[in-house]
């Protein structure tokens, strides 16, 4: 059976560009065209010449060199020729493969954004698309606002997508830009648009998530005949974000109601990439992955309950939907205090921890686990300090060195200019070799200050703790009241470009952090003897 080809248009330069928060400079979009070309989509938009520096300068060189590279504009204004648009005349100047052109559908925006006529709107689309061609670009058509102009002038919006198809549009996109549209609504429509006489080979879908549905409108859409799809790395995205491709690849490639008729361009070997992709994308943004996203998250294809781990155990399909391997993830069953022995067992071995099923110090590490639990720990999501505390319950590790004290301060008061400003200083007393060191640091903060004193000095393992950091820091109150339990959560990175996570807790907010701060430290000179991290830095 022939499979139909879905080709595969990332938008995460441009209209992940609209993301809260997310300002791509040059170089970052250099980095990412880099990522996505090399993991194999079709297409690559890189944003909208013209529009600013950065886009401009990013459109002076070609910059993928096998997904089709994407300029993104306007069509051409009404009242005046193609040739004399200076907009049009930048986007077919950039160094690009193909134009997407984003064209109102919707007679409406029509009248109230363009100030135009229904015809000169059906006259700057198809004058556009044909100076594309004769710039020997490929060009596509954005139908934006389709499904909403559908739904309020059928005739109209369809008008605009068949202008395009008629002068020589590629692909005719129709974008569901206020996201708002329902799956059922989807089918019904790109149905009409196909009976119309477009083919679904000329068809793109490009949706929004502000009902949680991108994904499910995409497969609506392609389901209905379309042929191309639209979105972002993660889902980022202007408002809730837009179709996540991380998404649409796997399902596309694993579940069996779409790989049986539909083929990408990525293969079993790209496809156990995508966690990494995902993973490098959230690292360039600087920003922690979602533990929970389909596929890809951490927690993906973990479990904590002892009964979903047991059967998780015997058979993994019991509880997963694809193989782990498959997507570039893995497997994970998490130690909690809802777990049972089978549980324990199991994140022991994949730390190369072999310990027998009726071994006494095992039902003690399980103890202290759900002790530590009780009290506010949250091993599940601490890995390193779960792995150094099972080492130490089960074993023995090195003692690298002893805490013999530190002191916290926090001082607020005016410079000399009459500003307020608040210091922080820690002082931190260690022994290494039973030889004292005393270091003292100012911070951004006491936590900052203290990790800072801590690190200071080492003795003979400074070398190694150079390229430690401390890549991110949550804290959380389990009760009320000033006199709170806290928990800290320390997220740590090393050259090598491998996270751990590390917990402490305390009525003492310093004190908490220090705990998770001193695992953080030994986990790392574990890890450079090859001692832990088989797995728990994921």
């Amino acid at each position: 059976m022939t499979r139909n080809r879905i080709h595969l248009f990332d938008t995460t330069l441009r209209d992940g560009q609209q993301t809260p928060g997310v300002d791509f400079s040059v170089e970052d979009k250099i980095a990412i065209s880099a990522m996505l070309d090399e993991f194999g989509f079709d297409y690559v938009e890189g944003g909208y010449p013209g529009a600013n520096p950065t886009d401009t300068a990013f459109f002076s060189q070609q910059r993928t060199s096998k997904a089709k590279f994407v300029a993104f504009g306007m069509t051409k204004r009404a009242g005046i020729s193609a040739s004399n648009d200076p907009g049009l005349a930048t986007l077919l100047q950039a160094k690009s493969d193909a134009v997407c052109f984003v064209a109102k559908s919707w007679d409406y925006h029509v009248r109230v954004a363009l100030g135009c006529t229904n015809e000169e709107n059906l006259a700057s689309i198809r004058d556009s698309v044909e100076a594309a061609l004769t710039a020997g670009k490929e060009p596509l058509v954005d139908c934006e606002h389709f499904f909403d102009g559908y739904k309020a002038n059928p005739d109209y919006a369809l008008a605009c997508a068949r202008t395009a198809y008629d002068a020589g549009a590629r692909w005719i996109v129709l974008c569901d830009t206020n996201g708002g549209t329902q799956p059922g609504e989807v089918t019904e429509i790109v149905s009409a648009a196909i009976a119309s006489g477009i083919p679904g080979a000329s068809l793109g879908i490009h949706a929004h998530d502000d009902t949680g549905q991108a994904v499910a409108n995409s497969l609506a859409a392609i389901e209905a005949g379309c042929r191309q799809v639209q979105g972002t790395l993660n889902g980022i995205g202007e408002r809730c974000g837009n179709a996540n491709l991380i998404t649409l690849i796997a399902t596309l490639c694993l579940k069996q109601a779409y790989a049986s008729r539909f083929e990408t361009a990525i293969d079993p070997e790209r496809l156990s990439g995508l966690t990494r992709l995902s993973h490098a994308f959230d690292e360039l943004l600087n920003r922690s992955p979602n533990h929970q996203a389909p596929y890809v998250g951490a927690s993906a294809f973990a479990t904590k309950a002892g009964i979903h781990a047991s059967a998780l155990l015997k058979d993994p399909r019991t509880y997963e939907h694809v193989t782990p391997e498959s997507v570039g993830n893995f497997r994970k069953v998490m130690v909690s205090d809802q777990g049972g022995k089978s549980n324990f067992i199991n994140a022991l071995k994949r730390r190369g921890i072999d310990v027998a099923k009726d071994d006494p110090k095992l039902d003690r590490l399980i103890s202290i686990v759900k002790e530590r639990e009780a009290t506010g720990y949250a091993y599940e999501g601490a890995d390193a300090s779960f792995e150094l505390l099972a080492r130490r319950t089960l074993g023995v590790i090195p003692e690298f060195f002893a805490v013999d004290g530190f002191r916290v301060m926090v001082e607020r008061r005016f410079d000399s200019f009459g500003r307020v400003k608040t210091v922080s200083e820690a002082v931190v007393r260690i022994v290494i070799d039973g030889e004292n060191h005393m270091s003292v640091a100012e911070g951004d903060g006491p936590v900052n200050a203290l990790d800072l004193a801590l690190r200071k000095d080492f003795g003979k393992y400074q070398n190694e703790i150079d390229d430690l950091v401390l890549a991110d820091f949550k804290v959380r109150i389990l009760n009320g009241g000033t006199e709170a339990i806290t928990r800290v959560l320390i997220e740590s990175t090393d050259g090598s470009g491998v996270r751990w996570w590390t917990v402490g807790v305390s009525e003492n907010i310093i004190d908490a952090s220090f705990q998770a701060l001193m695992d953080s430290v030994i986990y790392k000179l574990m890890k450079n003897r090859e001692l832990a991290g088989r797995i728990a830095a994921e």
